[in-house]
């Protein structure tokens, strides 16, 4: 379980790629501390599992799923991404429930100043914007954010000057994808809402019998 609040912002060093597959090979510093091999940190908000570590960095594999459904597939040496290290139990909890696991992948449609703040809008599917809601959270590249606006095609948020230092939101550009976690409460309201398919019974009333009992 992450929050959203990045500790770091690490470089890609190398992508080794697969058939179906890849290695992320990621330059660090700051979530190397009391990290372990299997400890989980999130690369750009993609939950991912340590697989060696070094003086400088570490490794980590990703599989065919997380490659379809997240921007991690277009990482290439030089690159830089937010990382963070799961959450600790005696924690702060400063953003809001992030899991690590991508909804999917948004375009950003326009960047814009406003003082001191910079407004990001992003465009995304229906399947994701479902559950995006004005003053709710969201999850940018790791980066717990508040919705400001939202409609059918896209959703605003605006970053302050500290956010844009401490992660990548300041080398974005527009046409740039960033992975995209919806908060995870409206998911579960919306299957906890939906009724299971054994609990719906097909009725044997019918018109003929309503009419022969003298319903009608």
């Amino acid at each position: 379980m992450f929050t959203g609040i990045i500790e770091e912002q690490g470089e890609i060093e190398s992508v080794t790629r697969g058939s179906n597959s890849a290695v992320l090979s990621v330059k660090c510093s700051k979530v190397l501390e009391n990290t372990k091999i299997g400890d989980s940190i999130a690369v750009n908000g993609v939950c991912l599992t340590v697989t060696t570590l070094h003086s400088d960095g570490y490794t980590a594999d990703v599989m065919h799923e997380t490659l379809d459904r997240s921007g991690l597939g277009r990482l290439k040496k030089g690159d830089r991404v937010n990382l963070e290290r799961a959450m600790a139990a005696d924690g702060r909890f400063g953003g809001h429930i992030v899991s690590g696991h991508i909804d999917g992948v948004g375009t950003i449609a326009d960047i814009s100043e406003d003082d001191n703040a910079v407004w990001f809008t992003v465009n995304a599917s229906a399947e994701i914007l479902r559950y995006i809601v004005e003053k709710g959270s969201i999850a940018i590249d790791g980066i717990s954010l508040t919705v400001a606006y939202t409609d059918d095609t896209c959703f605003k948020v605006s970053t302050i000057p500290h956010t844009r230092k401490e992660t990548n939101l300041a080398v974005k550009k527009v046409g740039d994808s960033v992975n995209l976690e919806c908060d995870i409460i409206g998911k579960y309201v919306e299957k906890l809402m939906m009724p299971k398919k054994e609990n719906i019974k097909t009725s044997n009333i019918t018109a003929d019998f309503l009419a022969e009992n003298g319903f009608i």
